[in-house]
């Protein structure tokens, strides 16, 4: 008898559809708060012991990726920031990004 746990399998066929989103959500979220830090992501995914390649899953929302993972490279970018304040996106970094932003000059 083979159990799904006996194989690699991918996740994404396994959620329903506003799981999936969700998961994108905080993939670009975190994407969003390393460019507001201006931190390279191979530089963030090194010090959060993570391929490069890891990094631009979690950051595309990749729902195979581990919770471990996520909090890892959010540690790696922002020492002491909670997944709530990603979520609820209440970093002064961010509001700082999104102000600029809204500010920019068209040519």
């Amino acid at each position: 008898m083979t159990y799904i746990t006996d194989m690699k399998y991918k996740e994404a066929p396994l959620l329903a559809s506003h799981r999936l989103v969700e998961a994108s959500d905080i993939g670009a979220k975190l994407a969003r708060l390393r460019r507001a830090r201006k931190v390279r992501q191979v530089d963030v995914a090194a010090r959060a012991g993570l391929s490069r390649s890891t990094a631009a899953l979690l950051e595309k929302g990749d729902p195979g990726r581990t919770l471990a993972q996520i909090l890892r490279y959010l540690e790696a970018i922002a020492p002491g920031v909670s997944l709530l304040a990603l979520l609820q996106e209440s970093d002064p970094s961010l509001k700082a990004l999104a102000q600029a932003e809204a500010t920019q000059r068209v040519r």
